[in-house]
């Protein structure tokens, strides 16, 4: 039986299996990053005391070239801030808010995958965790998906817990479900702040799932992230099932001749019907675009905005936080809705380059040891699952719900210390 031994393996398993309880109270915010200082001053602890530590916080091995990597780049991602806001007269008081949300964000990208590298935690244990949040959202489901038909309110209550501060109310409220103002019709979010995000979550899920070793552990997760997926009506959660599951458990046949060979007469087979593909494909991308087509004008207005001006106002150092739009993009604010134009414009090319460059190092690791061992492909389905969120989201905004991936890629890189 499948059970945490260690006080890392008992925290984490337990703030993952009481996702539905914390969220009841509006407290999922508050309880990703301090979840992370908590177990970063555990590895530090660990990394100082070494043998003189109790076993169960003892480390497990010293700290990667991965890992300092996301260090330092989230270290820079600090000082982008702090320049920016002097750059633009910010004043001290915007400052420390802006740095407090920094230890909220930004940070929780090292913090967490710190933690997974150093201290004694177990893949199995997050994977049988994730499976029980799969299987208390399938005992949920009847209520949220019957609430918008029997006429139970969209909005159940919003947490007192919101004075701690955060990038707005959604992320303390208790919603049973939401209309979406261009269809009139019926989305849900589950614990999300909204649906898209609970879609790639939904995506997250299944990927956790699929690890698990106990069939019925695994039909739950698996049932419950699709029916995420489905629920949210998301078309960025539909291309993450098909493609962030997929892909990693097809990467070990790249090295292999006959994939090879296949792919060579796969291209030469679509080399005769050239003409109807393209038409086919452009025909999927206009009617993907067009499914919500506000949505999609808003977020290419938003990413056209923010680009423009960090060319003309701030290359390097941004503008130091997001702004407010126009009447054009529904007042959304300018930086948002998107992880790599968000950058560019908050942080510019400095900010830009902290994130991308261990993200990609990173990236490029897991996809390789995916070719080469069954242990890299939940990694590449996360780094998969990142990227397509990175497209829609402000990934910094969101990481205290993406933490049991972070930690994930820590214990990934652990195993490949392990065993190279």
């Amino acid at each position: 039986m499948i059970r945490p031994d260690t006080l890392p393996e008992r925290l984490v398993f337990w703030a993952l299996v009481a996702t539905w309880p914390v969220y009841l109270v509006g407290g999922l915010y508050i309880l990703g990053p301090v979840l992370a200082w908590i177990l970063a001053g555990f590895a530090l602890l660990s990394l100082y005391l070494g043998p003189a530590i109790r076993p169960d916080l003892r480390a497990t091995g010293p700290v990667p070239l991965l890992i300092w990597g996301w260090i330092i780049g989230m270290a820079v991602m600090l000082i982008a801030l702090w320049v920016g806001h002097m750059n633009w007269d910010m004043g001290v008081k915007t400052t420390i808010k802006s740095t407090i949300g920094w230890a909220k964000g930004w940070a929780l990208m090292c913090l967490f995958p710190l933690a997974g590298v150093v201290l004694p935690l177990r893949r199995d244990i997050l994977v049988r965790a994730y499976c029980i949040l799969g299987a208390t959202t399938l005992a949920l489901a009847p209520l949220m998906l019957l609430a918008p038909f029997v006429g139970l309110p969209e909005r159940v209550f919003t947490s007192p817990l919101k004075v701690v501060g955060g990038p707005g109310p959604e992320y303390f409220t208790v919603f049973l479900y939401t209309i979406d103002p261009g269809s009139g019709q019926p989305r849900w979010q589950f614990f999300a702040p909204w649906s898209p995000f609970a879609a790639l979550l939904g995506v997250m899920m299944v990927l956790f799932a699929l690890e698990e070793k106990d069939r019925r552990w695994m039909l739950a997760g698996v049932v419950a992230g699709v029916l995420m997926i489905l629920a949210s009506k998301s078309r960025m959660g539909l291309v993450g099932l098909v493609f962030c599951t997929t892909l990693p458990r097809l990467a070990p046949f790249i090295f292999r001749g006959f994939a090879w060979s296949a792919l060579a007469g796969m291209t030469a087979l679509a080399g005769l019907f050239i003409t109807p593909l393209q038409h086919g494909i452009f025909g999927a991308i206009d009617a993907f675009k067009s499914a919500r087509a506000d949505s999609t004008r808003v977020r290419a207005t938003l990413q056209r905005i923010a680009y423009e001006r960090w060319q003309e106002d701030a290359v390097w150092f941004g503008h130091g936080r997001v702004q407010p739009g126009p009447h054009l993009v529904e007042y959304m604010p300018i930086g948002s809705h998107h992880t790599w134009f968000g950058l560019l414009f908050v942080k510019g090319v400095v900010g830009f380059a902290a994130f991308a460059v261990p993200f990609a190092c990173h990236a490029l690791v897991a996809v390789f040891d995916a070719t080469r061992s069954k242990r890299g492909a939940l990694p590449m389905g996360i780094f998969l699952t990142l990227v397509l969120l990175s497209f829609g989201e402000n990934l910094e905004i969101q990481t205290y719900l993406i933490w049991p991936a972070l930690i994930m890629l820590g214990i990934h890189c652990r195993e490949r210390q392990i065993q190279p």
